[in-house]
């Protein structure tokens, strides 16, 4: 029992001994994790460091990669990025809200490069201003950040291929039956005419294509060419007796831009407004300066298969060849060498020359048509 009684006792005595170096220990416990929180304050306390050497790289027609130069203690402790863009046109340069208050997008930190896409819906082909703050989120859900980064400009690329691809098959379902015609034409006013035969000996000479229609659209501004018609009326099968582009009409028989030695791009799809819509076809002779820019840029259209505008080779022998376009769009055709007005006739036209508002030069593309639009732009 004295045994018992004695192990009983140093039982007792023990869990009394042991009991204040556990308090001791919580004691000690308590105040180390005091100092590692100060230490984590004074580290959130520290500065962030300006980021740098801000680049820009992989860009596309809507989206782009960013990356910037940072210290390791930055790198290590950064939670999240803020990024400003901006258009620049747009530029203000009291854009910058105050330097605590995420602007544009905050981001989790992530290894850079860092990928932007979708946050503002880029247009394609615009000039843009960035620029970025590194910050730490703090325990009480305010952020440490640092002074911003120097503006930062560059400009998102043309449609690529894939993306003229999701425009042809939109508008593909627009083009309607395929009609007869047998002409291209190009109506002007008479000082452009006269100023073709007196400076450029009766040679219509390409001219850069300007921005009107899909802003993402890769001839805009890059191709030269001379730009024809070729709908027709559906009552009478000739072209319409008006024309908002002048009073005076240039006609030449289909063949001599449409025919196999020719490469036919799909360059665009858009509408202004309205309830039609234009397609924007290119024709360029193979092996051309023009058929090279095309053939790496837009979609290739098989001359006599394809829902806008085609060349059948005649059948038969004393058959002429077949040419149909569209019915329900309004084409645009390109052609990217010179004509020679030698080659066709110059006339009046029978109509009235519509107001020049009518016409598409440098027209904007309505952004809110579901018919023509495609996500990544517009």
């Amino acid at each position: 029992m004295r045994e018992t009684d004695g192990e009983s006792a140093r039982e007792r005595g023990s869990s009394t001994f042991v009991a204040p170096p556990n308090q001791f220990s919580k004691a000690i416990y308590q105040g180390l994790l005091h100092l590692k929180g100060l230490n984590q304050g004074n580290e959130m306390d520290t500065p962030l460091a300006t980021p740098c050497n801000i680049q820009i790289c992989e860009v596309t027609c809507d989206s782009f990669r960013i990356v910037w130069d940072m210290t390791p203690e930055d790198t290590a402790r950064a939670t999240h990025f803020f990024i400003d863009l901006s258009r620049k046109e747009c530029r203000d340069p009291n854009r910058f809200k105050h330097r605590d208050v995420p602007t544009k997008l905050v981001a989790k930190a992530v290894p850079l490069p860092m990928a932007v896409r979708g946050h503002w819906f880029l247009s394609p082909c615009t000039e843009y201003c960035v620029a970025v703050q590194t910050a730490v989120r703090q325990l009480d859900g305010e952020y440490l950040v640092s002074e911003w980064s120097q503006v930062v400009e560059f400009c998102t690329g043309d449609y690529a291929i894939e993306h003229l691809q999701q425009l042809l098959d939109k508008a593909k379902g627009s083009a309607g039956r395929l009609l007869k015609f047998s002409t291209f034409y190009r109506n002007q006013h008479p000082n452009y005419f006269e100023c073709v035969r007196k400076e450029c000996a009766g040679v219509m000479r390409p001219a850069l294509k300007d921005t009107s229609g899909s802003h993402g659209s890769p001839i805009n501004g890059k191709l030269l060419g001379v730009f024809f018609s070729c709908n027709t009326e559906f009552d009478t099968g000739l072209p319409p007796k008006d024309s908002p582009y002048g009073p005076l009409r240039f006609q030449i028989p289909a063949g001599h831009l449409l025919n196999p030695n020719i490469s036919l791009y799909f360059a665009d799809f858009y509408c202004m407004y309205t309830a039609y819509h234009y397609v924007v076809l290119v024709l360029a002779p193979i092996g051309t300066e023009g058929d090279h820019f095309c053939r790496t840029r837009l979609p290739m259209l098989d001359l006599a298969n394809n829902p806008f505008l085609t060349y059948t080779a005649p059948q038969r022998p004393g058959e002429e060849p077949l040419y149909c376009h569209a019915s329900d769009v309004i084409l645009e055709v390109l052609f990217t060498e010179p004509v020679s007005l030698d080659q066709g006739t110059v006339e009046q036209i029978s109509g009235h020359h519509q107001l020049m508002s009518l016409t598409t030069a440098n027209a904007k593309k309505d952004p809110s048509c579901k018919v023509c639009n495609i996500s990544v732009g517009r």
